[in-house]
C-alpha cells in the first residue's frame, strides 16, 4: 500500500468533493509473489460504517455511467456534501487534514475547517485510525502493463466552479415537478352565461309588476304604448291596488282611466277619483260595467265628480265592505243613497256627505243606526241639525269622534245641548252639573253656526275631557264665558280656532295661557279679534312652548309680542342644540305667524 503525503510548497485550494490522483503508479503484489498478504480489517459499525459507505459511494467508478443532477451540497464557496469524500493532493497547503469534514473521527480530534497553513498546529505523528480500510486513488496495472483507471473524477458539467456557473446549471439541470397543487383550481361551480338571454322576456310577471310599481300613473300610461306586452302588463290589476287619481286627473283622459278601472276592478282597494269631471260621459255610458269590476272596495271617494245617481248606487249596493265614504260635493245623491249605505255598508266608519244638499238628518239617521263602528261624519251644510231625534241618536251611540257641521244653519243650543247631554238627565246637587258618561268628542267644527251661543257652548265644559280641536270661527255670539269652561276642562287641546270672534278679550287668552292645555297647544287662530292685544297674547307666547301655527293678523298686538315670540324661538333652538350623545338634525320652521294688517306692528318687531 503506498501513502500519499501532500506537498508543503503548493496552496493549489481544491474543490469539494475532487478525487485526486496518486503521484506515481503504484503497482500490486500478488501473494504468489512471496509478499506477506494483507489481513482484512475488522468490520466497523455505527457511525464508522456509514462513513466507510459514503467513501466508497464517492470512488465508485458507475458514477460515470449516471447523469444524475448535482446535489444540492455543492455551494460556491462552501463545504463538500456527505455524499463524497474529499481527498488532499500531494500539493495542498492543508497537508495534516485528512478525511470529509464531517469525519471527527478520522481527523484525529483535528479540526476540518480550511484553515491557513501558518496557524494550523501541525502535530508531530499522523493521528487516523490504522484499522480504518484505506482504498489507493490512482491507476491500476493489469495484466499486459495496460493501465486501468481506478477512480474517475466529477463530470465538469456538475463542478462548482463558480456561482453563477452553479446556478446556470441548476436552471438547466433541476426541473420544477408539475404537482397537483401548482395548477389553478378551476371554478367549476360558476354559471355560465346562457345564449341569447332575453333579460326581460324570462323575468318573473311578479318582478316586472314590482318595477313598474316605481313609477308614476302618468308614466305607466304613457309606458303602455310600447308594445302589447307592455300594454296587458301596464292595465294589469296588480298594479292598480290603490288608484289614487287626485293628483294626476287632469293628465289622464277618460278612455284611459276607464281601461284602468276595469282592468284593475278586482284588486282595487283604494279608489279615489277625486275631481274626474271627464268621465261624466263614460258613467252614463259604461257605469254599470265598471261598477261590476270593482267589487272589493274598502275606501271610496268619488268627490266631485259628475257621476250620476245610478251608477252612485250601484257602486255602494256591489262592495258591501266599505269602511271609507267620501261623497261631498255631489248633488245628485239623496236620503236613497243613505237607505243603501245603511243597508249594505255595516262596517263603515268614515262618511263625507258635506254640500250635498238633498241630504238631510233624516237619511243620516238610518246610517247611524245601522253603522255601530261610525266614528268620523262631515256633514257641513247638510240641513236638519235642529232634528232633536238625530241629536238623541247620536248622544245615544257615542261613537263619534269628529263631527263637522260647518256652515249649519240649523244647528241651534237645544240641538247642541241634546247632543252632549241627552234630555233630562240627571243633575249632581254639588256641582250642578249632568250626570252623564264623558262624550267620546275629539274634533269638532262649528264654523258659521251663527245660531250657538253660551248657553249651548257651556255644555261642553267638563263634558268632552277627551277634545283636541275645536273650531268657533264666525259664531259671532260667543263671549269669554263660554270659552272659559271649555278651556278649564280640556287637558287635550291642540287646535283652538277662534276667527272673528267680536265679543272675546284678552281674559280668553290669560284662561289659555293658565290652561291645563297649554303645554300641548299647537295651533292658534285670532284673526280679526280686533279686542285682543299685548296682555293676553304675551302670557300665552311665554307660557305656550310647543306652538307652531299663530294667527293674528288684524288684532291690537305690537312688537313687544314679536319679540318675545322671536327670543322663544331663539331659547328652543338652545335647548335642541347638538350634544356629543345627540348630534344636531336638520333645521326646521319653528313657528309659522300671520301678523299683516296689525296697526301697532312696526319694522322694529319685524326685524327681530
Amino acid at each position: 500500500m503506498a501513502t500519499v503525503y501532500p506537498s508543503p510548497n503548493t496552496m493549489t485550494p481544491l474543490l469539494p468533493d475532487q478525487i485526486i490522483e496518486s503521484p506515481g503508479d503504484i503497482r500490486l503484489t500478488s501473494p504468489s509473489s512471496g509478499a506477506i498478504p494483507m489481513e482484512n480489517p475488522p468490520k466497523l459499525k455505527g457511525r464508522r460504517r456509514l462513513l466507510q459507505s459514503l467513501q466508497r459511494i464517492s470512488s465508485s467508478p458507475s458514477l460515470a455511467k449516471m447523469g444524475r443532477a448535482s446535489s444540492s451540497g455543492y455551494r460556491s464557496g462552501g463545504r463538500g456534501s456527505m455524499s463524497c469524500m474529499s481527498l488532499s493532493s500531494t500539493s495542498s497547503s492543508y497537508s495534516q487534514s485528512y478525511g470529509n469534514s464531517c469525519s471527527s473521527q478520522l481527523s484525529g480530534a483535528l479540526s476540518t475547517a480550511p484553515t491557513s497553513g501558518l496557524t494550523m498546529p501541525v502535530p508531530d505523528t499522523l493521528c487516523f485510525d490504522t484499522k480504518a480500510r484505506i482504498r489507493i486513488v490512482g491507476n491500476e496495472i493489469g495484466i499486459g502493463g495496460v493501465t486501468t483507471p481506478t477512480s474517475i473524477t466529477l463530470p465538469t458539467d456538475v463542478l462548482p466552479s463558480s456561482k453563477s456557473m452553479q446556478l446556470k446549471s441548476t436552471q438547466e439541470v433541476i426541473e420544477v415537478p408539475d404537482d397537483y397543487t401548482s395548477k389553478p383550481v378551476a371554478d367549476s361551480n360558476r354559471p355560465t352565461r346562457r345564449e341569447n338571454f332575453d333579460f326581460w322576456g324570462d323575468m318573473p310577471d311578479e318582478i316586472k309588476v314590482q318595477i313598474f310599481r316605481y313609477l308614476r300613473p302618468k308614466e305607466v300610461v304613457s309606458c303602455s304604448s310600447v308594445s302589447k306586452t307592455w300594454q296587458k302588463m301596464c292595465y294589469d290589476g296588480q298594479l292598480w291596488i290603490n288608484l289614487d287619481t287626485s293628483e294626476f286627473y287632469r293628465d289622464i283622459p277618460g278612455d284611459s282611466l276607464v281601461k284602468i278601472i276595469t282592468a284593475a276592478g278586482p284588486f282595487v282597494r283604494d279608489l279615489n277619483l277625486r275631481g274626474c269631471v271627464q268621465m261624466r260621459e263614460k258613467w252614463m255610458l259604461e257605469g254599470q260595467r265598471l261598477s261590476d269590476a270593482c267589487r272589493n272596495l274598502v275606501n271610496f271617494s268619488i268627490e266631485g265628480c259628475r257621476i250620476d245617481r245610478s251608477s252612485i248606487h250601484y257602486f255602494l249596493l256591489r262592495n258591501p265592505r266599505l269602511v271609507h265614504i267620501n261623497i261631498s260635493g255631489l248633488t245628485a245623491t239623496n236620503n236613497s243613497a243613505m237607505k243603501i249605505i245603511a243597508q249594505g255598508c255595516p262596517q263603515l266608519e268614515y262618511l263625507n256627505v258635506s254640500w250635498c244638499n238633498n241630504i238631510d238628518t233624516h237619511g243620516l239617521k238610518r246610517v247611524v243606526q245601522a253603522c255601530p263602528k261610525l266614528k268620523d261624519l262631515r256633514a257641513g251644510e247638510v240641513k236638519g241639525f235642529d232634528n232633536k231625534d238625530f241629536m238623541l241618536e247620536l248622544f245615544n251611540r257615542n261613537t263619534l269622534e269628529r263631527l263637522v257641521v260647518h256652515h249649519c244653519e240649523t244647528l241651534n243650543d237645544e240641538s247642541l245641548m241634546v247632543l252632549i247631554e241627552g234630555t233630562e238627565p240627571q243633575i249632581d246637587p254639588l256641582t250642578d252639573r249632568p250626570i252623564i258618561p264623558a262624550r267620546a268628542f275629539k274634533h269638532l267644527d262649528f264654523t258659521r253656526c251663527r245660531n250657538i251661543t253660551d248657553k249651548g257652548l257651556q255644555s261642553l265644559a267638563h263634558n268632552v275631557p277627551y277634545l283636541e280641536g275645536i273650531q268657533l270661527s264666525q259664531c259671532q255670539s260667543i263671549t269669554d264665558d263660554a270659552l272659559s269652561g271649555i278651556l278649564a276642562s280640556s287637558p287635550r287641546l291642540t287646535h283652538l280656532d277662534l276667527e272673528e270672534l267680536d265679543e272675546l278679550t284678552n281674559t280668553t287668552l290669560q284662561n289659555l295661557a293658565k290652561a291645563p292645555s297649554n303645554k300641548r297647544l299647537e295651533h292658534l287662530s285670532i284673526s280679526y279679534c280686533e279686542n285682543l292685544g299685548d296682555s293676553g297674547m304675551l302670557q300665552v307666547v311665554k307660557n305656550c312652548p310647543k306652538l307652531k301655527n299663530l294667527d293674528m293678523d288684524n288684532t291690537r298686538i305690537s312688537d313687544l309680542v314679536l319679540i318675545e315670540i322671536a327670543s322663544q324661538v331663539r331659547s328652543r333652538n338652545r335647548n335642541t342644540s347638538s350634544t356629543p350623545s345627540f348630534p344636531a338634525k336638520n333645521p326646521k320652521v319653528g313657528l309659522r305667524m300671520v301678523v299683516y294688517d296689525c296697526q301697532n306692528v312696526t319694522w322694529t318687531g319685524v326685524r327681530e
